[in-house]
């Protein structure tokens, strides 16, 4: 309650955001983005000549529809995509697949695992690092309102829409600091990585820290939405490893960000994503979202 009478403007976005939510499905794709980036960004987005790199995320939102970025974010298939594109050895091994909460025997399941839905971003995930403490029926209750999100109405990100939902199961991973997996997000402009981040500090008390580097590991002086770390983030050895997949799982994609994660001297895959932050993340300085806009090149 502090917060909302000490922030009451935000607090009225987040209110009407809420309600747009709740309507979602009576309204357009066009103009559900439109409202949407006006309530989250202050502003309303050019989608006829846009410039900057959030207002071109919500033109390929509309209109770069092909049928195989389905597969692309979907968790489980994805892996058979990426064992033919690069190889399977990059992929983090499977324990399970099924249709409902109620199908998993949790007994089979090693003591340490991560449970998610593969239609969605992380709602009703459950990260298990010891069975013996684990809450079975708040497990399943949180998987069961995971499987029920419709993430493309949430932001009208298409390559959701078609996902046959799933909950997908994969062995726990931990690199040498055997606290967290530092996540590496290379951002590819039509098959060329022009810069990436790293996601670090995730459980620390200040929460998330999204820290930009470009092509040479040099970092980059803006934010976007979450702050930098204050510590300086080495580059990983398997950093150009990283940079040739990344390019060729983005060919002939206008913007394509892939992840990945350095465990113990090995290269894993994590996800691909079409629109980080659904296009709807602020920079800081602003100009760095027309800066990276350019690098997206549109039809006429």
């Amino acid at each position: 309650m502090r917060k909302a009478f000490k922030h009451p403007l935000v607090t009225f976005r987040m209110i009407l955001i809420i309600f747009l939510g709740k309507l979602s499905p009576l309204i357009s794709d066009k103009l559900y983005i439109r409202l949407k980036f006006r309530l989250r960004m202050g502003q309303w987005p050019d989608l006829d000549d846009p410039q900057t790199f959030n207002e071109k995320l919500q033109w390929l939102k509309l209109y770069n529809r092909r049928s195989e970025y389905t597969m692309m974010v979907d968790k489980v298939k994805v892996k058979e995509y990426i064992a033919k594109k690069i190889g399977e050895e990059y992929i983090i091994p499977t324990l399970g697949v099924w249709d409902d909460p109620d199908n998993i025997d949790f007994d089979k399941l090693p003591n340490q695992f991560v449970l998610k839905c593969n239609h969605n971003s992380g709602f009703g995930m459950c990260i298990c690092k010891d069975k013996s403490k684990l809450n079975i029926k708040k497990v399943k209750a949180k998987l069961r309102k995971g499987l029920k999100q419709d993430y493309f109405l949430a932001s009208r990100e298409w390559p959701y829409k078609n996902v046959e939902r799933k909950i997908l199961a994969e062995k726990f991973m931990v690199d040498e600091s055997g606290t967290e997996l530092k996540d590496y997000k290379l951002m590819c402009f039509h098959g060329k990585v022009k810069c990436c981040f790293v996601c670090s500090e995730r459980y620390n008390e200040n929460s998330l820290k999204v820290t930009f580097y470009d092509k040479e590991w040099n970092r980059l002086p803006f934010e976007r939405h979450y702050p930098s770390s204050a510590t300086e983030i080495k580059m990983p050895s398997k950093y150009h490893e990283m940079i040739r997949l990344a390019e060729k799982l983005s060919e002939n994609i206008p913007f394509l960000r892939s992840d990945f994660y350095e465990i113990n001297g090995r290269l894993y895959f994590g996800e691909l994503t079409f629109f980080p932050g659904s296009g709807l993340e602020e920079f800081t300085p602003e100009e760095w979202d027309k800066r990276l806009g350019h690098f997206i090149m549109l039809p006429d």
